[in-house]
């Protein structure tokens, strides 16, 4: 039997979910009984190290601790290397190349909507379904957290947001301004749906962005740490998660006050390493950070509390956040999943000591983001297989793309000796595992196209990440992450485009959102898709210096405003289709930055008069 077939083997055996009544009798419920609630709270960039509990003295984290005390934990639990991957494979049960997800931005980080996410198994059983914080697996519909089974969506869809305080964020599809720290405002989003729902079963799903950069953390935790003789960026990060063990304080109170506390479930787990350079903040005498595919840059606290059904107590057993889904839905009653198959394994029979999980591999993979966000073709044919690892109980073989290292984690926990030339069957046992799984989840990826024109989704924002653009345009800030702009066009013969979909054929309203200079009023631009054109000039300056990024940091990240011009309307067809946007004239040197265009279907719209067809005035808003 080859080492793939053995793994698959035991993968299958640890997977099969428990089904109603089984697991609820396993935990001493009765059928009639309520299902438990479910609150998962993930953080970002917050490494296993970042917690009092994990032996560091210099970080204050009482609630978290309380509830590691309270809770099973799982010492060797592990995740992506990276934000987007990890979520892609928690909400799913499937390891991220499976569901289309592939990197951190440029639509490369898209959940494919066919993939059936933790919320679609709850929701379908019966459950309220939240989601309170960053997305970062598609930020538009049917990708977006609305079209992906949560009732309700409020936070950021993209995979990070420029300011923490009085932040703008999306409820619904909508933008609404808050009034607060980011943490502070996702915190009380979560207690209200809590609140609301809390005579029914729910699914509160909390993804924190903190403490991912930028920075930003309030004066009086920033204070507290560096007075310790931190750094700006340990004392930051230190701060961010002293903030967020206070709001998931005030989670719990809610919990108690609602005496919901022995009926719900509180996950806590983190989504990746901690992010920094090699040895900038403590991090449990593991090698690696955020990024890597070693043992600290995928190995994270996970916490499972259930009072009076999972015995509080270290758990040595390794696990993955593939593993989520099927534990939670085995956990939840859930009898049938009606889901992709999964790589996760079922634990509930370990959390709830009726079982154990048979001996397994989990793998790891790092997609290389830097060269990936750089690619302007729609299809990535070439997805290589390294950096990559595998876990097993004992072993982390690491492939950093020029040989197999072998590392005894029982023995060797810091991974300071590469005993690959002793234990050369080890090696090649495992380097086949490997082989084998990247053979099933590696397929040509392409760029997904923006889906447009679905009747509860009228809206779309096709932003400059996404876009593809003639080589003489660029990014403001290099890499085209999210709220990045595309800049330096001066050139009448370079153009960008987004490839779409319509899913509803109709007239649609198009908006730009620009900036541009006093000399460049007048410019005349063009949008084009599927044979049809609208024309629209740009009527107002919009000159504004892009900003510095405030950060307790020196990373240079740029932000800017934008205005709005109402280029005009457009009848599209059913179908794939190319929008393109370029220059038709422009007085000055420099025709404008470009943040995004804006489509809005007009539902029983008049079809406007050839003429306006040509040509429409820009109308900043």
């Amino acid at each position: 039997m080859s080492a793939q077939a053995k793994w698959s083997l035991a993968l299958c055996l640890a997977g099969t979910v428990l089904g109603w009544p089984a697991t609820w009798a396993a935990a001493g419920g009765s059928p009639q009984e309520r299902p438990p609630n479910v609150l998962l709270i993930l953080t970002d960039d917050q490494g296993y190290g970042d917690l009092h509990a994990h032996g560091n003295r210099l970080i204050h984290t009482p609630v978290l601790d309380r509830l590691a005390a309270q809770s099973a934990r799982f010492e060797r639990f592990f995740v992506s290397p990276l934000c987007s991957l990890t979520r892609a494979s928690l909400l799913t049960g499937r390891y991220y190349l499976r569901t289309g997800c592939a990197s951190v931005t440029r639509g490369l980080e898209t959940v494919r909507p066919d993939e059936v996410t933790l919320a679609e198994v709850l929701g379908r059983a019966g459950y309220a379904t939240g989601c309170f914080g960053k997305w970062h697996i598609g930020e538009n519909y049917p990708s977006h957290p609305r079209g992906q089974g949560f009732d309700e969506f409020f936070g950021m869809p993209q995979g990070h947001w420029d300011n923490y305080f009085d932040p703008v964020l999306e409820h619904n599809g909508r933008l609404v301004p808050a009034r607060g720290y980011i943490t502070d405002v996702l915190t009380d989003r979560a207690i209200e749906f809590i609140r609301r729902h809390r005579h029914r079963p729910f699914f509160c799903y909390l993804p924190y962005n903190a403490p991912h950069t930028p920075m930003q953390v309030p004066d009086r935790y920033f204070d507290k740490y560096k007075s310790l003789g931190l750094d700006d960026r340990t004392a930051s990060v230190y701060g961010m998660v002293e903030n967020l063990d206070e709001n998931i304080g005030r989670l719990l109170r809610c919990l108690d006050e609602l005496q919901l506390s022995r009926r719900t479930i509180v996950i806590f787990l983190s989504d990746n390493g901690a992010e920094g350079p090699e040895g900038s903040r403590y991090n449990a005498g593991m090698r690696g950070m955020k990024g890597s595919v070693h043992e600290g840059g995928v190995r994270v606290p996970c916490f499972v509390r259930w009072p009076g059904r999972i015995r509080p107590r270290t758990i040595g057993q390794i696990a993955a956040h593939i593993d989520l889904l099927p534990t939670i839905a085995a956990l939840c009653g859930v009898k049938h999943l009606e889901t992709k198959p999964l790589d996760g394994a079922n634990l509930a029979p370990l959390l709830l000591e009726t079982g154990g999980v048979p001996p397994r591999m989990i793998f790891t993979r790092c997609p290389g983001w830097r060269r990936m966000v750089a690619y302007r073709d729609p299809v990535i044919r070439n997805v290589v297989a390294f950096p990559g690892a595998v876990r097993t109980q004992r072993w982390r073989a690491v492939n950093l793309g020029s040989g197999w290292e072998l590392y005894d984690m029982q023995c060797d926990p810091g991974q300071q000796q590469n005993v690959a030339g002793q234990y050369p069957q080890v090696v090649r046992l495992l380097a086949e595992a490997y082989q084998e799984w990247f053979a099933q989840v590696a397929r040509p990826l392409r760029r997904p196209r923006i889906q447009v024109g679905f009747p509860q989704w009228p809206r779309e924002v096709l932003t400059a990440p996404q876009a593809y653009f003639t080589p003489g345009l660029r990014w403001y800030n290099r890499w085209g992450f999210a709220h990045d702009w595309i800049t330096g066009w001066s050139r009448s013969e370079d153009f960008l485009w987004w490839e779409i979909e319509v899913v509803e054929p109709g007239r649609y309203q198009v908006e730009l959102r620009y900036a541009c200079d006093p000399d460049a009023v007048g410019t005349c631009l063009e949008v084009e898709a599927a044979g049809r054109q609208v024309r629209g000039r740009l009527r107002k300056a919009h000159p504004p210096r892009p900003q510095q990024r405030p950060s307790r940091i020196k990373k240079v990240r740029f932000i800017q405003t934008f205005a709005t011009a109402t280029l005009g309307e457009l009848e599209l067809p059913r179908g794939p289709t190319r929008m393109v946007l370029r220059v038709v004239s422009k007085p000055g040197r420099n025709v404008c930055d470009v943040h995004s265009l804006v489509l809005r279907r007009m539902t029983g719209s008049a079809t406007a008069p050839a003429e306006q067809k040509q040509e429409r005035s820009g109308s900043p808003n």
